[in-house]
């Protein structure tokens, strides 16, 4: 989640770099397990952050590798949480499509309307399927957000954006194209929806997501809330030796607030992975499924949760987030078994280097 309209974890154009770390024609074969760590290895070297972890599930069998410009902290890399920003949306997809597969609510029901129960719908109005899916005809965020958040632009924008203006401005916006029509990615969307995802439970976000999601699927150290300096990695601005304080989303905690360890994270991507016999198998089958096509030839697919790419043998899906300090990557493909969690302590410009060797190393063999 990054406080620039238009900013997106959107597909990235052109060929991503190769980072499989091929051995020299004089070295010995290696082995599969060999082959990953070297892979790992490249990948961890690529990124230029003062801490950097790739962490890969294959069939089940995971591997950590970590490393960064700076020392070693105190608490082990692998076991601090990190912010997700706006990949936590693969989180809020997930529980929205939990609601539904239980029956709880449909995604065809007017956000307005749960948030506003004396207001009359209207022709044509936003649902919850709009809003995750960033087809609403919402903005990136909120008309008046940078006038309020330009006090704290460099630190905690988002905190002085509490839940109350983000619904108020929701209800008082004038849309301008009839929703579904339009794909724009929109943090002010997927706060909206964890709005009214909790006025229609009667339940707080935070316990909401926590009780349906991640308690469900083991995730014991994942959280909503910053912690502190053994618990939560330390991000830094672009220059990579600035550090900046922890994320606080105030009102847009369904779009960017969870913050998870890197086992936590292959965790839930390993549920993704295999639903079967798991919590939510219903709704972990359904964030698989293509809900919208776009761009030239359809080439760009979405799910609920995550953006789809093809790949030789079959799809694979991923979604990528920063905060002012931190940037992620989450993906798997099925067809290899394979789940990817990456994560580093450095807001990088747009199109650096961490994405793209993140995403090749998913797309990789």
């Amino acid at each position: 989640m990054t406080a620039r309209p238009g900013v997106r974890p959107a597909p990235w154009p052109g060929g991503p770099p190769d980072v499989t770390g091929a051995l020299p024609p004089e070295d010995p074969p290696a082995t599969d397990d060999e082959a990953v760590l070297r892979r790992l290895d490249a990948a961890v070297d690529a990124v230029d952050a003062p801490d950097v972890v790739f962490a890969l599930s294959r069939h089940g069998r995971r591997t950590v590798r970590t490393g960064g410009t700076t020392p070693p902290p105190p608490v082990p890399r692998e076991r601090l949480r990190y912010e997700m920003g706006s990949a936590s949306k693969t989180f809020t997809g997930l529980l929205l499509a939990h609601l539904t597969e239980t029956g709880l609510l449909s995604a065809g029901e007017p956000a307005a309307a749960l948030l506003d129960p004396a207001r009359r719908p209207g022709a044509d109005p936003v649902t919850l399927a709009h809003l995750i899916t960033h087809t609403s005809g919402l903005p990136a965020l909120p008309a008046d957000f940078f006038v309020r958040a330009l006090p704290a632009w460099r630190t905690n924008p988002y905190a002085r954006y509490p839940a109350e203006r983000v619904v108020d401005a929701f209800l008082r916006h004038r849309r301008g194209h009839r929703p579904g029509t339009r794909w724009h990615y929109s943090n002010f969307g997927v706060a909206v929806l964890g709005h009214a995802l909790t006025a229609a439970t009667a339940t707080p976000w935070d316990e909401l997501l926590t009780g349906q999601v991640l308690d469900p699927l083991g995730l014991s150290d994942a959280t909503l809330v910053p912690g502190g300096p053994d618990t939560d990695a330390t991000g830094h601005r672009r220059d990579g030796t600035t550090p900046v304080p922890p994320l606080s989303v105030g009102g847009f905690q369904a779009a960017g607030a969870v913050r998870a360890t890197p086992h936590d994270l292959l965790t839930f991507l390993e549920a993704h992975l295999d639903p079967s016999g798991r919590p939510l198998t219903g709704a972990l089958r359904a964030v698989r499924r293509p809900v919208l096509r776009r761009g030239l030839g359809h080439r760009h697919v979405h799910t609920v949760a995550w953006f789809q790419h093809p790949t030789e043998h079959g799809p694979m899906y991923f979604h990528g987030g920063a905060t002012l300090g931190q940037q992620a990557f989450l993906g798997f493909r099925p067809d290899t078994g394979t789940a990817l969690a990456a994560m580093c302590t450095r807001r990088f410009r747009a199109r650096d280097v961490f994405v793209p060797t993140a995403y090749a190393l998913l797309a990789g063999p």
